[in-house]
């Protein structure tokens, strides 16, 4: 009986096959398929409330909010550049975190505190959009959204009387909504200065983390604390109108200082100065300007035949960076043809200045300012005496309140330099009624939007204040020109109740009728420029259709 049982079995197993592999055959080949359905697709405004609830927080913000701008190439560059860049983010990492683990040792019976596995994972952070602001200001502020649903594997191993503990950080999401803002722009790479971050809000950081292979965020409450805390403490470093400025250490510092004070030197005489003509004596005049600014020198008049000239002319130098700058001032021997032969040459550092005192120097001159042991450098060239005074505008005199550099002045001597100070003498009180009024009048002209000529459109900017002329540079074909240059006007009083005059102009560079053309002009009242110490707005121009000018004027008080 057993054996009939199991050969029965056996010949129904294989009956069974034959007959589902048949019966499957004739269904494929003889049944006809189902039609597939097109899927129900209905606008926004049709769907219930709860299906709405569903699907929007999917939706992108660039379909949500047209000011934010889709940048799938974006994703696609950091998606394929992710390989190596989470690279260069687990280095940072490491670096910033073994320090503050190093704090902690010893601490809490901890013996060492490293990692065990250090990887961000390979899904990199997504842009849900971006969006970009205008401004009058020389910025540029950013808003993207992101979103990082990683896979890290962060594991960390902390001995505590020497049992290690494991501690790993997976499954980590953040949603970050931040500002970004590139400032002050500049016209040296990489053309901003600053990179200036906060957040517009609370971020959400979401993680799991076990601890001895328990995951610790499964406790009750643990979880919604752990949450608020980090929301808690990072908005109160970051979120608006908090900040996180990261300075750049770069040359484009330098383009951006603005100026802080004014220079006043009384070129007194000379002494004793080097005969450069073969025949007679010398036709001195000197030539001054600060290093750094990239201004035209200003020179003092001829003395024709004098080795020991009489000048008493007095100048003014705008200062953006005392503790750096340095006085240069070069003594020339005037011919009528061919250039002029230098006599000699000092530089005075603005840092060995005390603001608002008058300083006497007497200047030996030298043949450059490299250090040579040649017999040309030792000669003697003369003296130049000349009288030195820093004053710093009235919002900066609370950093100069004291000597720039006190110290340094007193341990260099005048005999290494070349360098005799003579005299010094504070006028701190009179000061106030000397220069009482006096200030800087900035004029920073931007660029200029839908200008228009009949004939040609090459624009540049002329400027005109108190019979005083200056103009931008030209730009060739072009109806939006962006010239980002700056003028300077040093006054003896507050402009109240003037105005300035600012034109744009189109010049022929090619063969035309019109040699020039006027693209339309504006008049600025200065008043407010005084009122307000700064304005930064875009005007209408007269006199053209759609054109308008983009202006900074400000007004610093000595």
């Amino acid at each position: 009986m057993v054996f009939l049982s199991s050969l029965l079995g056996i010949l129904g197993f294989g009956i069974g096959i034959l007959l589902g592999l048949l019966v499957g055959f004739y269904y494929f080949v003889y049944s006809e398929p189902k039609e597939v359905e097109d899927p129900v697709m209905k606008p926004l405004y049709e769907l219930d409330k709860s299906a709405l609830q569903d699907l929007l927080p999917e939706i992108p913000l660039w379909v949500k909010n047209p000011n934010y701008h889709r940048v799938d190439w974006m994703n696609k560059f950091i998606s394929v550049l992710w390989p190596y860049l989470h690279k260069e983010i687990t280095y940072v990492i490491r670096s910033t975190a073994e320090p503050i683990f190093t704090e902690y040792i010893g601490k809490f019976q901890i013996t060492s505190i490293e990692f065990d596995r250090l990887n961000v994972g390979t899904l990199p952070p997504v842009f849900n959009g971006f969006k970009v602001y205008e401004t009058n200001e020389k910025e540029l502020i950013m808003e993207p959204s992101i979103k990082w649903a990683g896979n890290p594997n962060i594991v960390v191993v902390i001995k505590i009387l020497s049992l290690p503990i494991k501690v790993q950080l997976e499954d980590l999401q953040i949603f970050l909504a931040p500002r970004i803002t590139l400032k002050p722009l500049v016209p040296a790479f990489p053309c901003f200065a600053n990179i200036v971050v906060s957040l517009m809000e609370k971020p959400h950081v979401d993680f799991g983390m076990k601890i001895l292979g328990g995951d610790i965020m499964s406790i009750p409450g643990l979880y919604h604390f752990v949450q608020e805390t980090i929301k808690k403490q990072v908005a109160d470093l970051y979120l608006w109108p908090q900040t996180l400025e990261i300075p750049i250490p770069d040359v484009s510092t330098v383009a951006v200082k603005k100026p802080v004070g004014i220079l006043h030197v009384n070129v007194v005489h000379a002494v004793k100065l080097l005969r450069k003509d073969i025949i007679g004596s010398s036709d001195p005049y000197v030539k001054l300007s600060l290093t750094g600014d990239g201004l035209p020198a200003k020179k003092t008049s001829i003395k024709k035949k004098n080795l020991n000239p009489e000048w008493n002319e007095k100048f003014k130098l705008i200062v953006k960076d005392p503790n750096s700058q340095f006085l240069r001032l070069q003594v020339f021997d005037w011919d009528k043809v061919g250039g002029h032969d230098r006599i000699g040459m000092q530089l005075v550092p603005l840092k060995t200045l005390i603001p608002l005192e008058m300083k006497e120097f007497k200047l030996d001159l030298l043949k450059d300012t490299n250090v040579a042991t040649d017999f040309q450098s030792k000669k003697q060239r003369g003296q130049l005496v000349v009288e030195l005074k820093f004053v710093p505008f009235k919002e900066e005199r609370g950093r100069f309140s004291g000597p720039l550099d006190l110290l340094e002045s007193k341990e260099h001597g005048s005999n290494e330099s070349g360098i005799n100070e003579v005299s010094s003498s504070s006028d701190c009180g009179t000061n106030g009624s000397t220069f009482s009024g006096a200030g800087l009048l900035s004029v920073m002209i931007q660029g200029a939007e839908d200008v228009e000529g009949r004939c040609h459109n090459n624009p540049y900017a002329l400027i005109l204040f108190r019979g005083e002329k200056k103009k931008t540079t030209m730009i060739r074909k072009t109806r939006d020109p962006q010239w980002n240059e700056e003028f300077q006007f040093m006054l003896e009083e507050p402009p109240l109740h003037e105005k300035i005059h600012i034109e744009v102009i189109s010049k022929r560079t090619g063969i035309s009728f019109r040699f020039k053309e006027s693209l339309g002009y504006v008049e600025i009242t200065l008043a407010d420029v005084v009122h307000n110490g700064r304005i930064n707005q875009k005007y209408s121009l007269i006199n053209s259709k759609n054109g308008v000018l983009h202006a900074e004027i400000s007004w610093k008080t000595i």
